[in-house]
């Protein structure tokens, strides 16, 4: 069953490595944070890795902690030479898990690639979703987290 709207942050213990980063992120309660699943084998993931570097561009410098985790789908995936090249060629310049044994992604209930789970300033599930179709919602989401309070 996929993880419920309102769970809390289950963490990010058991990369098998962290890439951009000095170990693992100390993802903060008060701010909103997008965790990215992707593979390197995965096309989709390939298109829609500009629009993701897009809205880490715009709503990082407001306060949004952005993590990605690489979730091989096939052995070859599990190379991590192949890993940092993408990270390179993309420009990848946040934190990312290596979870080659799949345990963030089972603690996310997650078997997708691309996938986005977004959490609230209270760390709890505001949305996720899959797919290119699922990213399309992302920056809907985003906005309506970072949204100036009405002045009524």
């Amino acid at each position: 069953m996929p993880m419920r709207l309102g769970t809390p942050f289950p963490g990010l213990e058991g990369a098998t490595e962290w890439l951009v980063a000095d170990g693992p992120p100390k993802v903060e309660t008060g701010r909103p944070a997008l965790i990215h699943f992707w593979a390197v084998s995965c096309h989709i993931c390939h298109e829609t890795l500009p629009d993701l570097l897009a809205y880490r561009d715009r709503f990082v410098p407001k306060g949004l902690q952005l993590v990605s985790v690489h979730m091989p789908r096939q052995e070859a995936d599990t190379d991590i030479e192949k890993v940092k090249k993408d990270i390179e060629e993309y420009g990848i310049r946040h934190p990312v898990a290596v979870d080659n044994l799949h345990r963030i992604a089972d603690a996310y209930q997650n078997q997708y690639v691309p996938a986005f789970f977004l959490f609230d300033n209270e760390g709890k599930l505001k949305f996720r979703a899959a797919g290119d179709r699922g990213l399309q919602n992302v920056e809907k989401k985003l906005e309506e987290l970072f949204a100036e309070p009405s002045q009524s």
